[in-house]
């Protein structure tokens, strides 16, 4: 009996987090209106500042900048503060040149890795800007992202927003497909979780703003600072909301191997975040409570929950045929990636297969993130993925 109990136990938060929680948001924010108290145009805007964190980004931060110089946001009403963190291309060369050329351009070389949560607080003292906007230098603005992102901080409720990452760009021979629809889907549940509850579960670190006032300082070690600063909102009552005009452009990953190690070091934080804000899934009834395990514990403890559910279904499946088929039907979801594997050796590519691969693969990272944390993340430095 305890074997049926843990089984179904372990299968049914798998369900919940995957299919029944996103259907969940989909039938509640059905009726729910977006926050109408904005910015126009014409208002008297709050000054910006826009924080990056760079590392050797001399292929792409030259068409950053003039992507943030390209807004319709007013010249004079946002600041650029970017932190070389020991840059050794042309990184700080071609940010020397914008400093010296652009009143509102400060530019901040570091002599020695810092990791980009570090140089965030260290450019957060420095900001002058009632709200902050932090971005990364692989995020392309759009002609309105400045304005998207601010315009709602003129209701006093609302202390973060995240923007949407876009990308049109995908390779069968690669994951980008897969990261693709993962990406796309994780967006939409985290718009419809702020506009239901102002609980948007995580805002993406590659382009989001926040008020200076509600910014906490992630501390030392912290590898996943765009959780931490979100939840430390939501901690607080304060609402996150994701708005879906607020867009910027992101190549996604393509190679399994890269997006596997980026997946461990944010799997590995994502275990920090969990024991620093425990007492958020307490009273579990709340809508924080709700939101926090839902769309993110059960899926931190996913690779778990699939090992229990396995090991179960072995015991059972010598009791009864009905367990036995579906084990035999585990077993078989379980060659998809390899024989995916054996097809991508004949340059074959299967896009279902691929997301068996995609699936199990970041299960595997989050398990190879838990063993991490618990050995102790003994730096947040980290190289920029490549994309």
């Amino acid at each position: 009996m305890i074997f049926e109990i843990v089984f179904w136990f372990s299968v049914a938060l798998i369900f919940h987090s995957y299919l029944l929680y996103p259907w969940v948001l989909k039938v509640l924010s059905r009726n729910k209106k977006e926050n109408t108290l904005c910015y126009e145009a014409g208002d008297d805007l709050p000054f910006v500042s826009i924080i990056m964190s760079v590392h050797n980004e001399e292929m792409v931060i030259t068409e950053k900048i003039r992507s943030i110089y390209y807004t319709l946001y007013p010249l004079s009403k946002f600041e650029v503060l970017v932190g070389s963190d020991n840059s050794t291309d042309g990184t700080n060369l071609i940010c020397k040149v914008y400093s010296e050329n652009y009143e509102h351009f400060r530019f901040f070389p570091f002599k020695e890795r810092q990791g980009k949560p570090t140089v965030v607080n260290r450019l957060v003292r420095e900001a002058r800007g009632d709200i902050l906007i932090l971005t990364d230098a692989k995020v392309f603005f759009e002609i309105n992202t400045i304005h998207e992102l601010v315009k709602h901080f003129k209701n006093p409720d609302i202390d973060i927003v995240g923007g949407n990452i876009l990308n049109e760009k995908t390779n069968p021979e690669g994951i980008s497909i897969q990261e693709k629809a993962f990406m796309n889907r994780e967006i939409r549940m985290k718009y419809m979780e702020g506009l239901i509850w102002g609980n948007t579960m995580g805002i993406y670190g590659a382009i989001y703003a926040i008020r200076n006032k509600a910014f906490t300082a992630v501390p030392v070690n912290y590898s996943v600072d765009d959780f931490f600063i979100t939840m430390n909102v939501l901690h607080k009552k304060r609402k996150a909301v994701l708005n879906l005009s607020a867009i910027a452009m992101e190549n996604v990953p393509d190679e399994l191997s890269t997006e596997f190690r980026r997946k461990v070091r944010i799997s590995a934080g994502n275990f920090q975040n969990l024991i620093h804000f425990f007492s958020c899934l307490w009273p579990p009834y709340s809508p924080l409570a709700f939101v926090f395990a839902s769309h993110k514990v059960i899926r931190w403890i996913g690779p778990f929950l699939l090992i229990l559910a396995f090991a179960m279904n072995l015991v059972l499946a010598f009791q009864s045929d009905f367990y036995f088929i579906l084990f035999a039907l585990q077993i078989v979801l379980s060659t998809f990636p390899l024989i995916d594997l054996i097809l991508r050796k004949f340059n074959l590519h299967s896009v279902i297969l691929r997301f068996f691969t995609h699936f199990y693969a970041m299960n595997l990272a989050l398990l190879v993130g838990f063993f991490k944390n618990a050995f102790g993340i003994k730096t947040n430095i980290w190289q920029p993925t490549r994309r």
